[in-house]
């Protein structure tokens, strides 16, 4: 038998599918005695247009708050739950913010949503998902 996994990685864009993803992470945590749920968020740099006119202070702050608002619901459904958890921002192309947060973090596991049907596996998966599956070095849950 498998051993449960005790840090687990989620990453959350505030879609309905995300949440589903928690959901299932919660359940999997709470069947290990010490897991903890990561909360991950990752948000695409600004471009050159803005971040010449615009003072780094001001962009991190824009990050932080969309992230925030991306995070609230998850954030929220997390504290109900009484697991162990942290959330975390990072800025960057989707794939990559998430396998280094993995990574860094020291996670074992990742449950993540999908984007639903398709006719292609980046369409199937969403170009996220299937990116993330391609850099990840962990198990992978995906949850529709």
């Amino acid at each position: 038998m498998t051993a449960q996994p005790k840090r687990i990685l989620v990453p959350i864009d505030g879609s309905a599918n995300a949440l589903r993803a928690l959901d299932l992470a919660i359940a999997m945590v709470r069947a290990t005695a010490d897991g903890r749920v990561e909360l991950v968020n990752a948000q695409a740099p600004l471009g050159q247009a803005v971040t010449m006119f615009v003072a780094k202070s001001d962009i991190k702050g824009h990050h932080r708050d969309e992230g925030m608002k991306a995070l609230a619901a998850a954030i929220e459904a997390a504290k109900a739950s009484g697991v162990p958890h942290a959330h975390h921002i990072g800025v960057g192309q989707p794939g990559e913010v998430i396998a280094a947060f993995c990574k860094d973090l020291g996670c074992d596991h990742i449950v993540m949503g999908t984007r639903g049907l398709g006719a292609a596996l980046g369409l199937l998966l969403g170009s996220v998902a299937t990116d993330v599956i391609n850099r990840a070095t962990v198990p992978i849950t995906l949850v529709k």
